[in-house]
């Protein structure tokens, strides 16, 4: 399980805090956070006011990584870069989530150690992680000046001949009774930037597997953008699917042979490529991954 707890038995009354900073030897600020998370319980009720002094049967929920042998696939003295697979969440989604890549980051590198940027659970690819809380501000901190560049892989439906630069912003859809998607494309929304370059066109499936260089961070912006421009990525059952196939998919009602008839494959065709940034005044890095996937009879990697 990720999620465990932390039992004792206080018999002198203490402030929460303080009985956090105890029983993970940690400083006031994470002692805080804990509470704030509600992941404190005094007698099997959640502790919310942090000024009172509690006391009894002390329960601590807390975050207990494991494995699968996932390795990184580069690493630094103070971050590391991981190849998520396709279906593997980043973080975890609630306390019943048995396993995300944020276990083999903690696993790896300790309780301190985060994932400074999210991809989807189908994307797979690139994923950087700081192995210290310093080290992930600062890199939260690259991300929101641009500092840090990535590129994807994807296989979209159509033939795409030129150079694409796309530029429209997106907001959250607020009715998700008419449609299934959780983005749009909106004029009053949060700009969003993607340059495409088409790689290769395949023939005998229709498709073109394009390099997808994204300008901004928008949630699902890279899937958005081509589905707007009418070659929506082979395998997203969301955007460029019927609001039926959509609804079926989210409720988990849509099976591998009817998510393959309905988008042309069992998972989404995106790729986290390559990530580069410079760091600590050293070095540039460019760390790059390539599709293991097969597709229309050959690895994804043959067709680069």
């Amino acid at each position: 399980m990720a999620f465990g707890t932390i039992d004792i038995f206080l018999e002198k009354e203490t402030r929460p805090f303080r009985v956090v900073m105890d029983m993970l030897g940690c400083p006031m600020r994470e002692a805080q956070r804990y509470i704030d998370k509600q992941r404190l319980f005094c007698e099997n009720k959640i502790v919310s006011d942090k000024s009172i002094p509690i006391k009894g049967k002390i329960s601590l929920v807390v975050f207990k990584p494991v494995t699968k042998g996932l390795k990184p696939t580069f690493q630094g003295k103070d971050f590391a870069v991981f190849d998520k697979p396709s279906g593997l969440l980043v973080h975890p989604k609630n306390r019943n989530t048995s396993y995300s890549l944020t276990d083999e980051v903690k696993y790896h590198f300790g309780n301190d150690a985060n994932i400074v940027h999210r991809i989807d659970k189908e994307t797979s690819g690139l994923v950087l992680a700081a192995k210290n809380r310093e080290t992930e501000i600062l890199f939260k901190d690259y991300f929101q000046k641009k500092y840090i560049k990535k590129g994807y892989l994807s296989i979209v439906k159509g033939k795409l001949q030129n150079e694409l630069w796309i530029d429209e912003p997106i907001s959250t859809n607020r009715d998700y009774s008419s449609v299934k998607i959780k983005v749009k494309i909106d004029k009053n929304g949060k700009k969003a930037q993607t340059f495409i370059k088409p790689i290769r066109f395949i023939p005998k499936l229709n498709a073109t597997l394009v390099e997808a260089i994204p300008i901004t961070g928008r949630q699902h912006q890279i899937r958005i953008h081509l589905f707007h421009v009418k070659h929506p990525i082979i395998g997203d059952p969301i955007y460029g699917t019927s609001y039926q196939v959509a609804s079926d998919y989210l409720d988990g009602k849509l099976d591998t042979q009817e998510r393959i008839a309905y988008t042309g494959a069992d998972r989404l065709l995106l790729h986290a490529h390559w990530i580069e940034f410079k760091h600590d005044n050293r070095y540039k890095l460019y760390v790059k991954s390539f599709y293991e996937v097969e597709f229309g009879g050959k690895k994804i990697k043959e067709y680069l």
